[in-house]
């Protein structure tokens, strides 16, 4: 399907279903798929080795020698922290209790953005996160803002948990949702909002391959 090396952008709030129709996006787009939240998660990870409680100084002593690589693999995204494959690690509720009060340091921002525009240099590339459109890559040529309601949102995120084996009941995933709706939207650097031209794409209802369908429309 590849015709131009376009710069995708694709942001929304945590639930939102932003990883699974990115990944399947790029695919059909024979585009590279840069899963910015996978990153910060890595770092994240990498923070809590350290033991609790996690501090501002053992999220930047984590920060420093990082090398987070993503490969894509049998359809889907593997992640490599200095190495070692924490794909599954990274998505535990103890990395997404703490992912947003990560993210919100400017060190970790700086060094993650850079090496975010530095994938996207040359196109073909389809990237999601929290704020691409509006601050990794501003210029890019598709930006499209990706949501669903929090009940949907919640609603799939304790699915994909209880589908993990994870004991966790709707309302407390509904509830660290709304606690990352509120850290993401209102932190100082870089927050979560949509981009003046990016497109709302609002999935309530939607099936996966009706949001896939969707996202390519907007790429023709």
């Amino acid at each position: 399907m590849r015709k131009r090396n376009l710069v995708v952008a694709i942001d929304g709030p945590a639930g939102a279903g932003k990883s699974t129709v990115a990944q399947l996006a790029a695919k059909k787009l024979e585009y590279t798929y840069i899963d910015t939240g996978a990153m910060y998660r890595a770092v994240a990870w990498r923070s809590l080795r350290a033991g609790a409680p996690l501090t501002d100084e053992k999220i930047l002593r984590a920060l420093e020698d990082i090398d987070v690589l993503l490969s894509y693999e049998d359809g889907k995204t593997r992640v490599f922290v200095n190495g070692e494959d924490v794909t599954k690690e990274i998505r535990t509720p103890e990395v997404s209790a703490v992912v947003s009060r990560v993210a919100a340091m400017g060190e970790v921002r700086a060094k993650l953005v850079e090496l975010q525009r530095k994938m996207a240099v040359h196109g073909a590339v389809l990237m999601d996160g929290r704020d691409i459109a509006t601050n990794v890559l501003p210029n890019a040529d598709v930006k499209i803002f990706l949501t669903a309601s929090i009940e949907e949102r919640a609603a799939r995120r304790w699915k994909e948990l209880k589908e993990k084996g994870y004991d966790t009941s709707f309302e407390e995933v509904k509830s660290d949702i709304a606690k990352r709706d509120k850290a993401d939207s209102e932190r100082e650097i870089s927050p979560l909002v949509q981009a003046e031209d990016a497109e709302l794409l609002d999935t309530t209802g939607m099936t996966i391959e009706e949001v896939v369908a969707a996202i390519l429309k907007r790429c023709e």
